[in-house]
């Protein structure tokens, strides 16, 4: 709301050529995905897995 005239031009036309540039995806074109190198769940996950083993064989030790 308080942006000027000419800073809405100006991010106006930034867009338009952004979307002048964009190419449609290819099919069977490998680029198109991003990699975020997030594995933050997956570390979970793992780490709770060994710890539920763990626990499984500490109780069968007990058992036996």
């Amino acid at each position: 709301p308080e942006a000027s005239e000419a800073e809405v031009k100006a991010a106006h036309a930034a867009l338009t050529k952004a979307l002048e540039g964009l190419e449609p995806v290819k099919p069977g074109d490998t680029t198109a995905s991003v990699k975020t190198g997030d594995n933050g769940l997956m570390t979970v996950f793992a780490g709770l897995t060994m710890l539920s083993l763990a626990g499984l064989s500490l109780l069968r030790r007990k058992e036996d």
